[in-house]
């Protein structure tokens, strides 16, 4: 509430106790109260809505606030199953809303230059991360240590490697309540050898926040606990191997990595804002807390199961070939492939069952949903989001500025650039940035897009021009002002508001 409300933005608070309420309306005046979630999703002038709330209660009162058009940032985890997490991110990508997740870390100024420093390659090819995230601190009832402390330092790996786990185990420690452990050992395997452990314990002597990435050039050491000017230190310890002979480790000169202080919390609440009036997704989005909560069901899962590694709720992992580059910091979904030569950079985002062809370049940021196809030679720059099930034909060109100079930089001036779902870009087609390609749109092969395609358009020319109509199964049909047929699958569209076509 405090960071709210210094940033101007806090309009009511709601909690059911009268008690907090008292205490809220002591430190902040002039914001408003209510006792009913009902009450307050119904005021017009409500536009975001944060879930502060037990973790049990986060999956129902996010997905109340979607239905009733809001933005949300829910605290982590974003629910307590992955059905419910699935749930909340297929109705805020269908409202068109924006669902973010409390995990700070993925704003915490030093994880963002710690995941910098590993992108350059100064640690080599990291083999390892521990995670430490203890404390005599508040012992919950409503959730165990795994849920409660370890979603901070999962988030944080999965952005620091770009990949989900393939493999789970957890162990359980001290049990001061019956069935809800005190602590946990959790032990993460990825894709390529990578191995991870987060200890996680709300009942331990001593404080402590740390993280460690290890890797064969080098460590980085995370101390959330340290003064700003030590919370992250490169150490550049290195092993040597003499023939026939035992290894030996060469020490390092630690070195401070600077880090601008900066609250986390304040840089989370200043992304969600962004997020909702860019209508951009944030760092956090729902599809990076969904990835959160599979590795926390799959612990969980291990540990109901006396530690038996278990597989996250998706079996199917990301192919990458080893000629390709994925950034640390870049997510893929379960089944996505990528081909040779290809480069994913950090903070895209992929969707499930994707496939990136030969010499493709996803930039920064770029949001991609399930079932894409891009196909080979394809550069999608930033500021471009491409919906569900989109096809991009070879050589497809996307631009982010309308008027480029080499010589001026005009990265502040990129325009954002949609393709809705089900649309298909033609071989050697250009998408001028800041249009929106509509719903199972078609453009030809070699047409320049310079203005918004309706849904369900066959685009075509120079500059391109509607030249018919395009069924969702693909079947064409001639440009019509009236009601238009698929005399191949059935389907019934006419015209919409937009000069577009949709289904009967």
């Amino acid at each position: 509430m405090r960071t709210w409300d210094r940033l101007g933005v806090l309009r009511v608070v709601c909690d059911p106790d009268q008690a907090r309420l008292a205490e809220v309306k002591a430190e902040h005046a002039e914001v408003e109260l209510d006792s009913d979630p009902a009450f307050v999703l119904a005021r017009g002038d409500v536009d975001a809505v944060v879930v502060a709330t037990p973790a049990p209660t986060h999956a129902a009162l996010a997905l109340a606030a979607l239905e009733a058009g809001k933005d949300v940032l829910v605290e982590k985890p974003m629910a307590t199953t992955v059905a419910d997490g699935e749930r909340l991110v297929a109705t805020a990508e269908r409202l068109g809303r924006v669902l973010a997740v409390g995990h700070l870390l993925e704003h915490h100024p030093a994880v963002e230059a710690l995941v910098r420093l590993a992108r350059t390659g100064a640690l080599g090819r990291v083999h390892s991360v521990s995670a430490n995230r203890l404390n005599l601190g508040r012992i919950r009832t409503g959730e165990n240590a795994l849920w409660s402390l370890a979603p901070h330092d999962i988030a944080l790996l999965l952005r620091l490697l770009g990949r989900e786990p393939d493999a789970v185990a957890c162990a359980p420690g001290g049990a001061l309540q019956s069935g809800i452990p005190d602590a946990a050992v959790t032990t993460l395997g990825f894709p390529g050898g990578v191995r991870a452990r987060v200890v996680s314990s709300w009942f331990h002597p001593f404080k402590e926040h740390r993280l460690v990435v290890a890797g064969e050039a080098g460590m980085a050491v995370f101390d959330d606990i340290a003064a700003w000017p030590d919370k992250l230190v490169h150490h550049t310890h290195r092993v040597d191997w003499g023939q026939g002979q035992a290894p030996v480790v060469q020490p390092g000169e630690p070195r401070r990595v600077p880090v601008e202080p900066g609250e986390p919390l304040e840089r989370q609440a200043r992304a969600f804002l962004a997020a909702v009036r860019s209508r951009r997704a944030p760092r956090n989005d729902g599809r990076s807390g969904l990835a959160v909560l599979r590795v926390l069901d799959a612990a969980q899962r291990s540990m109901d199961a006396g530690g038996v590694p278990q597989y996250p709720a998706s079996e199917v992992h990301p192919d990458v070939h080893p000629t390709a580059v994925v950034d640390p910091g870049a997510v893929l979904g379960a089944g996505t492939r990528v081909w040779h030569f290809s480069h994913v950079s950090e903070g895209a985002w992929l969707g499930e069952r994707c496939v990136l062809g030969q010499n493709v370049f996803v930039g920064r940021g770029v949001r991609i949903g399930d079932g894409v196809k891009v196909q080979n030679n394809v550069s999608v720059y930033e500021g471009v989001t491409l919906e569900d099930h989109v096809f991009c034909g070879p050589s497809v060109v996307f631009t982010n500025v309308r008027d480029p100079r080499s010589e001026i930089d005009r990265r502040a001036e990129f325009s954002p650039t949609l393709v809705r779902r089900g649309a298909t870009l033609g071989a050697n087609a250009t998408i001028v940035c800041g249009v929106t390609v509509g719903r199972y749109a078609f453009v030809g092969a070699g047409a320049v897009v310079t203005r918004d395609v309706p849904d369900h358009a066959l685009v075509l020319g120079v500059p391109a021009a509607v030249a018919g109509w395009v069924c969702t199964c693909g079947s064409r049909r001639p440009a019509s002002e009236g009601e238009v047929a698929c005399t191949s699958c059935g389907r019934a569209y006419r015209p919409s508001g937009d000069g577009g076509l949709a289904g009967v």
